[in-house]
């Protein structure tokens, strides 16, 4: 029902873009009967916002990742450094929640760790909205900042590393759904103590769940259908188990392998001092609007690394 609602969203913003790309069309033909210098004004505008939208919507088309429609889990950790990477923490958070407000996303800070002095020891954060962690996944990495320390009594230069990590956010709920042609059930006499009754009479359950070869068997109630809710009981238990195991791998497999919040690893540098720049080691991509990009303007760094990532000039 999610994917479903999902696609319908799309198809609107599509028929909506049609739309607007007709009445565009019709203001054009207006503009050329009354050569009314403000209709074409008007107009110049709606096809710049009709390229940018477009833009956009092609870009989403070419993100084929399994999860990413899905919402974002986002945390950052402050590196070695005491307060002031704590502080860069902090900065970072703010960036994103202003990115995220700025691209129509819901933010809900999720948990957090605050520092001793300033800042944040780290801080998870779940933005929501469609193609969150499409668009996020490649800020996964760590972040340098190099600027005159606020909290340095010399007022000198510090370097300042935060880790960034991003992983789908991934339904908790694990829905376990039997299929009764995957189940060989059988029925055998106990073996086991209880009495007469149950030595005499076929009480005692096995199933045999085929796809994944999973044998549960129960002899310990008095009747049949006892021992068989109790095995389907436990074989629920056990794919629920299972299931739940191939999440976490996956889970780690999104997060990938652990890196160190430290010197050489750094995919985004912001330096603050002697100069003002940020720039991506990845792609190479850099602004020199240093307060621009923590106010939250990553839109261009995102894309630029999505494109080397899809093999896009």
């Amino acid at each position: 029902m999610r994917r479903l609602s999902g696609l319908r969203d799309e198809v609107a913003t599509w028929r909506h873009l049609s739309r607007r790309v007709t009445d565009a069309l019709d203001l054009i033909d207006l503009a050329e009967s009354e050569a009314d210098e403000s209709i074409t004004s008007e107009l110049a505008d709606e096809v710049d916002a009709i390229e940018a939208t477009l833009e956009k919507m092609e870009f989403q088309i070419r993100m084929s990742g399994q999860h990413d429609r899905n919402d974002a889990l986002l945390s950052i950790h402050a590196g070695a450094g005491g307060t002031e990477s704590q502080d860069w923490a902090q900065m970072l958070l703010r960036m994103y929640l202003r990115w995220a407000e700025a691209s129509g996303y819901q933010t809900e800070i999720v948990d957090s760790m605050p520092g001793e002095e300033a800042g944040l020891k780290s801080v998870t954060t779940l933005i929501s909205g469609p193609w969150a962690y499409g668009y996020l996944k490649t800020e996964r990495g760590v972040h340098r900042l190099v600027r005159l320390s606020p909290f340095d009594a010399a007022h000198r230069r510090h370097t300042s590393f935060a880790l960034v990590e991003v992983m789908p956010d991934i339904e908790d709920a694990i829905e376990v759904n039997l299929n009764p042609d995957d189940l060989r059930i059988d029925v055998y006499k106990s073996s086991g103590a209880g009495g007469q009754h149950v030595q005499k009479n076929a009480t005692a359950v096995r199933i045999i769940h085929e796809p994944t070869g999973i044998v549960v068997t129960c002899q310990n109630e008095r009747s049949q259908t006892q021992n068989r809710e109790m095995a389907m009981r436990i074989l629920r238990g056990r794919l629920y188990d299972l299931e739940r195991q191939k999440r976490e791998a996956e889970q780690a497999r999104l997060k990938g392998e652990h890196v160190d919040a430290g010197w050489g690893n750094q995919i985004r540098s912001y330096v603050l001092h002697p100069y003002k720049m940020v720039k991506d080691h990845r792609t190479g991509y850099e602004v020199g609007n240093a307060e621009a990009v923590l106010d939250g303007r990553l839109d261009d760094f995102i894309e630029a690394a999505l494109r080397q990532t899809m093999g896009q000039e």
